[in-house]
């Protein structure tokens, strides 16, 4: 599980340490990661190994994969990822491009590492961290919302690719959620989805279709979207991220 520290991660790691699964947690923060292992050993009577690393760094990504090569893992769940906001032009070019090496490439090379392992076995399940912005363009939050485009594509091929060969893949495409993510994005997110009420609409959906809108405020959003043609999408995202960005 990516992304375990905080937010989304971290409730995903609660949830399936309730179903008493074994976990292999990944984040940047080591110390964080520690405490979270402790605590969920201690509660659940699980066992949770924790692999610290930068998934913006290829050769750190590699090394996940071989590391729980030697783990009976039977469920993926890519929950890191971070945002961005404001003009694309104003933006820090480093950090643009290491979102979409978390986001995007990252994801792709330990989605790749581990459906290898799930088809050799015949089961398995993907879960891919979408969100309301993958389906149109975002002003303003621009590359993330492209970033997001790529995961819920990408789910939605191995969704067909993979369900014939034992391996059930989704995409969970939440609205606004309070975690930690709004803060590093630079975005004023005052009403949302909590972390868990998505961990546990997505675990609940996984193997019933190839993308979730986890809770009622995300289907209610993906409703109001929908009547409106392509570019009235864009325009609409527009407005709503010119109210939530301090720039």
């Amino acid at each position: 599980m990516t992304g375990a520290s905080d937010g989304i991660g971290r409730a995903f790691a609660h949830r399936l340490a309730g179903a008493g699964l074994d976990l292999v947690l990944v984040a940047r923060r080591e110390r964080v990661l520690a405490e979270l292992a402790r605590e969920l050993q201690d509660r659940h009577g699980i066992e949770a190994r924790v692999l610290a690393a930068d998934l913006a760094d290829a050769a750190q990504v590699e090394r996940v994969a071989r590391e729980a090569a030697d783990r009976d893992v039977g469920l993926l769940v890519a929950a890191a990822g971070f945002g961005t906001s404001g003009p694309f032009v104003d933006g820090d070019p480093g950090t643009e491009l290491a979102m979409i090496d978390v986001n995007c490439r990252a994801l792709a090379q330990l989605t790749h590492a581990f459906a290898r392992r799930f088809v050799d076995r015949g089961r398995g399940g993907i879960v891919l961290m979408s969100s309301l912005v993958a389906f149109q363009g975002v002003p303003r939050a621009a590359n993330y919302a492209a970033t997001k485009a790529y995961v819920q594509t990408l789910a939605e091929g191995l969704h067909a690719e993979l369900r014939p060969r034992g391996v059930d893949v989704l995409a969970s495409a939440p609205g606004p959620v309070l975690s930690g993510f709004g803060q590093r994005a630079a975005m004023r997110i005052t009403s949302g989805q909590t972390p868990d009420e998505v961990a546990a609409a997505t675990l609940k959906a996984l193997g019933r279709g190839a993308t979730v809108r986890p809770g009622l405020l995300a289907k209610a959003l993906e409703l109001s979207l929908k009547p409106l043609p392509r570019f009235g999408r864009v325009q609409m995202m527009g407005r709503v991220m010119a109210g939530m960005t301090a720039r």
